[in-house]
């Protein structure tokens, strides 16, 4: 039966990680536009037509370089509605063309903070758009409610319906959206179920006050999103740089190809699992594919140059 590309969207599969048993990876990247965020964009416009908060003439703007980036490109240009993507000089090239070729208009930061990070200067960017342009709506994937809706009534839809149990569920943390909408969606359905936040050395969601610089793309933040006030979150598992970076490379080798995110929560549940804790049910959500990190987290030089002379005193080798 033919689909809408929207249609698409969801109902992603699982694949089981043999590093443990009963260890399920939902593969997010299966989402037609690259990511799970494929599903918070699509939700968004739809509700924001539905209350009449988006129309054909609301131009849409968010601060990303990433996957919400890319997902809200492709959906704006389904529903005829103009882009702005407020992105900063760490986009990669391949993710600049995806956002052209799906006709966003692309304005770039250029204001680091002291960690190097250019958000707060994106977001700044983004304010002071919306005052020259009242047309201008902003979907704010740091603090909507609506965002956190998404979450829950999809993917959290599907792990109920797949699942008559979870006893560990791992959710990178970035935007804090994808933990906030699935973490009380999934408490109320399995009461006993630990909900574990995966966050990445040098990310500012639960240590403020840290100096460190990130580099792997799509993990942590510059920021602690507001989305994170509606989380409900058991443990944090903090993994570092290389371990996410060893561990996308670890998965490939699996032919499992994915993002930062995805090798942070597989690093994230190798340390948190004594080997003899074989009758858990785990739930992992790995975000995204692998094709739009070839020219960093699985690029040698790149690693080299931006990780492995950062910490040298870490044990893990990239290779």
């Amino acid at each position: 039966m033919a689909l809408n590309i929207i249609d698409t969207i969801g109902n992603t599969p699982y694949v089981v990680v043999d590093s443990l048993p009963n260890y399920y990876a939902k593969l997010e990247g299966t989402n037609p536009f690259g990511s799970i965020k494929d599903r918070a964009a699509i939700y968004v416009m739809q509700k924001g037509y539905e209350q009449g908060i988006i129309s054909k003439k609301t131009e849409i703007i968010e601060s990303s370089s990433g996957n919400f980036a890319i997902a809200l490109a492709a959906v704006c240009q389904l529903f005829g509605n103009k882009f702005t993507c407020v992105v900063d000089p760490n986009l990669t090239p391949l993710n600049q063309l995806i956002l052209q070729s799906y006709g966003a208009k692309i304005v770039m930061a250029s204001h680091a903070d002291e960690n190097g990070s250019f958000l707060r200067n994106r977001l700044d960017i983004v304010k002071d758009l919306i005052k020259k342009n009242p047309n201008l709506y902003w979907t704010n994937q740091y603090d909507n409610k609506t965002i956190r809706e998404a979450y829950s009534n999809t993917i959290g839809k599907e792990l109920i319906r797949d699942f008559q149990a979870i006893d560990f569920l791992f959710i990178p943390v970035s935007t804090c959206g994808t933990i906030s909408g699935l973490s009380k969606k999934m408490k109320e359905a399995y009461p006993s179920i630990k909900i574990i936040a995966v966050d990445i050395v040098g990310s500012k969601i639960f240590d403020n006050h840290t100096k460190e610089k990130r580099y792997v793309p799509g993990m942590g933040a510059s920021i602690t999103p507001g989305n994170l006030n509606y989380a409900i979150i058991d443990e944090i598992v903090l993994v570092s740089e290389k371990e996410a970076i060893n561990h996308c490379r670890s998965l490939l080798k699996k032919s499992i190809l994915v993002g930062g995110s995805s090798g942070a929560t597989s690093a994230a549940i190798e340390k948190y699992f004594d080997k003899s804790d074989m009758r858990k049910t785990i739930v992992a959500i790995f975000p995204d594919r692998g094709e739009r990190y070839f020219s960093n987290i699985f690029n040698d030089a790149w690693c080299d140059e931006k990780i492995l002379k950062k910490r040298e005193t870490d044990v893990y080798a990239i290779r």
